[in-house]
């Protein structure tokens, strides 16, 4: 069942949990992956820039994890969201992105202390450079204001920032998927990077 709908529209989480109950009758699990937050510098971002990528990642995915709450206590479900790897480096290039991202981690946290009580298990994954059709798209863009192609940008950003390569979407997939899998269950309240050694931290 697919349902194209903007989660900044605080009537969307309604619609889309209430029409999922009907057709499916349970949500056992709830992946918050919606949201593409404004590669901005931090000196020329707007209210209006900083506000739209927090509506969308942010509080689009607090709405629907506590509208879908009840059917997860019942169903004893799971909840991941997806961060990024900028709240653990923040850089004045990425300012919105650094925060919400972070400001993701800790609403997941606080989601998690209450699922200890009500039986829902919550999470969050911090994925580091992943080569999307979003990525891309900044690098068509990056590389000719730094005098690149987009080859040798592509190629390059991997080495500044000390990885081997790119990260591949299927792999963020499958790691949430283990995160809502029977054998990641007592993992809760954990933030989990996927990165490729990106942030060198214990």
């Amino acid at each position: 069942m697919v349902y194209a709908l903007d989660l900044r529209d605080p009537q969307s989480p309604e619609i889309l949990v209430k029409s999922t109950l009907e057709r499916f009758g349970r949500i056992d699990a709830l992946l918050n992956i919606a949201g593409a937050v404004p590669q901005i510098d931090l000196f020329e971002m707007t209210d209006a820039q900083g506000e739209d990528g927090m509506a969308l990642k942010f509080h689009g995915a607090r709405r629907l994890t506590i509208r879908a709450w009840d059917a997860l206590k019942a169903s004893g479900g799971s909840v991941v969201f997806i961060s990024g790897s900028a709240a653990l480096d923040p850089k004045p290039g990425f300012a919105a992105v650094a925060a919400i991202n972070a400001s993701i981690i800790a609403l997941a946290k606080a989601f998690a202390e209450q699922g200890i009580k009500d039986g829902v298990q919550v999470n969050s994954v911090v994925p580091g450079a992943v080569m999307t059709g979003r990525r891309q798209s900044f690098f068509e863009k990056w590389a000719p204001a730094h005098n690149l192609s987009v080859e040798e940008a592509m190629k390059k950003f991997p080495e500044e920032v000390g990885i081997s390569r790119f990260g591949k979407p299927e792999e963020i997939a499958d790691l949430m998927a283990y995160m809502v899998s029977t054998g990641a269950k007592w993992m809760t309240g954990t933030s989990v990077r996927m990165d490729g050694g990106e942030i060198k931290g214990i």
